[in-house]
């Protein structure tokens, strides 16, 4: 693992606690009907959908910090895949739980294109990381 790895390793772990305060959260608006949360569908999905994509997305950042280590790629570049991955998780989820502030709201506002943004962001850094590692020269070749 480079410094470069744990650098960013070590700064993504830090938002694990605001994902479990966003478990929290849902946990405590589902055990309170006067929350409000189970009686619009559309922001308990939402609500839920942020939740979820921060924690899947956060893993997925995790292993692409030790996968960037192997990209041949600049690194430049691998520094911008090595920041896109969680700043996709934070712009998501972000997007997801900013989207439905009320709840009487019936319809997202216009905080929703930070999941497109963020969905954007996670697909230039996958698909730079791949392509790093597919055309990767130090690649040790397999005996025949």
């Amino acid at each position: 693992m480079t410094r470069a790895s744990r650098l960013m390793a070590g700064i993504t772990l830090i938002l694990v606690p605001t994902i479990e305060y966003g478990g929290y959260f849902l946990l405590k608006s589902l055990s309170n009907p006067a929350s409000g949360y189970i009686a619009n569908p559309v922001r308990e999905d939402l609500m839920r959908a942020g939740h979820a994509h921060a924690g899947v997305i956060i893993l997925l950042s995790l292993v692409g910090q030790l996968l960037a280590d192997g990209a041949a790629l600049p690194s430049q570049l691998v520094w911008c895949i090595r920041i896109g991955l969680p700043l996709a998780a934070v712009l998501m989820s972000a997007g997801f739980f900013l989207s439905m502030p009320s709840t009487a709201s019936t319809h997202p506002n216009g905080m929703i294109s930070l999941v497109f943004a963020g969905a954007t962001v996670l697909a230039l850094s996958v698909l730079g990381l791949a392509v790093g590692l597919l055309r990767n020269p130090r690649a040790t070749p397999r005996p025949a």
